[in-house]
């Protein structure tokens, strides 16, 4: 599948590569637009004080080119 709409790779961002993954980073999502919704990644929730928060530390899911419709069907079932 030729993922050239779907998937960019900003090799000279100073945050590059911002997961650990066996896969080429897409940085079409930098910031996750799961973030706020369940996303089906590897995230984990963590104390922070009296919270608690979403760590993504661990997820690469919404950088895998492969996973862009995916990304895109969740977000359209938040509208």
């Amino acid at each position: 599948m030729d993922y050239s709409s779907k998937f960019f790779s900003n090799k000279d961002c100073e945050y590059y590569p911002c997961h650990s993954c066996d896969c080429e980073i897409n940085c079409l999502f930098c910031y996750c637009p799961l973030y706020n919704y369940n996303c089906p990644g590897d995230y984990t929730m963590v104390d922070k004080g009296n919270r608690m928060i979403k760590s993504c530390r661990n997820c690469a899911f919404p950088h895998r080119p492969e996973n862009y419709e995916t990304v895109i069907s969740l977000l359209k079932k938040q509208l």
